[in-house]
């Protein structure tokens, strides 16, 4: 299997802006990424293979409701949270968990942290992928949460994303408005190194538009920060941000009653885990959860 090549990395990231990202304690699920939750759980219709045990990854950007909606389509199957800080996981505890009465009275089918390796049926994560500085270690993490034939369900942001905010950035000659983000037929190919078989990838373009350049920057905090390492460093001040606001107007569009518009692409992935290949060498190891699924029984016991 060859090696990624360096398309298939976002070098224009910034770890550190990465991880503060990661750990920011969302006051609620930002609305787009609920919405495009809502649209990637609708695809489960499609999947035949119903979870008795799943990983929702980072949930509390990835969408509380989009969470509740997916412990109504599997309300017999046990759910693991996984979040990225201690904050976040306090916080979705807060949102998510029944009082402990109720757990008291009545088990509760929801947990926190990482469940045991191998033994997830699906592991939904979205709108995540695309926020990692190293996206291909992410990748083959999920590979391990899941079990011999789970699957994974992801989204993530593609690189038309904002790409008429770019231009305007890069007319007044200021640095990068956002991070460049990677192109589904890489991710497809990601995948595959992580150990994924059968990657289904999908694109859609969603248009956004608004009525002002104050609504449009508020709602903007709250979607997402601007990751790029060589983002502007310092402090911008009202100079500068009228400066933003007038060339904001210049994206208003006849079409969309002079609102500002703004195009958002999002990729769907889908994604199977196979049983494990093994390279046979003159000298070969194996793991012993590898061991175990090649002999038929998965690390639970249940047979394969």
């Amino acid at each position: 299997m060859s090696e990624p090549s360096p398309s298939d990395t976002p070098p224009s990231l910034d770890p550190v802006a990465c991880a503060r990202w990661a750990a920011w304690p969302h006051a609620a699920s930002p609305w787009l990424n609920e919405e495009i939750g809502r649209r990637m759980e609708d695809r489960l219709q499609w999947i035949r293979l119903q979870p008795t045990s799943w990983v929702d990854w980072a949930p509390l950007s990835g969408g509380l409701e989009t969470h509740a909606k997916l412990r109504a389509r599997y309300p017999q199957a046990h759910c693991q949270v996984i979040e990225t800080s201690a904050q976040r996981e306090q916080l979705a505890r807060q949102a998510l968990q029944a009082p402990w009465w109720q757990r008291w009275l009545k088990p509760d089918a929801l947990t926190f942290g990482a469940p045991a390796a191998g033994s997830a049926d699906m592991l939904w994560a979205n709108m995540a992928l695309h926020t990692s500085d190293d996206p291909q270690a992410l990748l083959q993490k999920w590979h391990q949460l899941l079990a011999v034939d789970g699957f994974l369900m992801f989204s993530c942001l593609g690189p038309d994303t904002l790409r008429e905010l770019a231009d305007v950035y890069q007319g007044k000659g200021w640095p990068p408005a956002c991070h460049a983000f990677t192109d589904m037929h890489d991710w497809g190919d990601m995948l595959v190194q992580a150990g994924f078989a059968e990657p289904v990838m999908d694109m859609e373009r969603i248009t956004l538009t608004y009525a002002n350049a104050e609504s449009l920057l508020a709602e903007f905090r709250a979607l997402g920060r601007n990751l790029h390492r060589d983002r502007f460093a310092g402090l911008r001040g009202k100079q500068w941000l009228a400066q933003l606001k007038t060339a904001l107007l210049l994206l208003a569009k006849p079409a969309q009653d002079g609102r500002i518009t703004l195009t958002v692409e999002v990729i769907y992935g889908h994604a199977l885990k196979p049983l494990p290949r093994l390279k046979v060498q003159q000298h070969s190891s194996v793991s012993l959860q590898d061991m175990r699924t090649l002999l038929g029984q998965s690390p639970s016991g249940r047979s394969v």
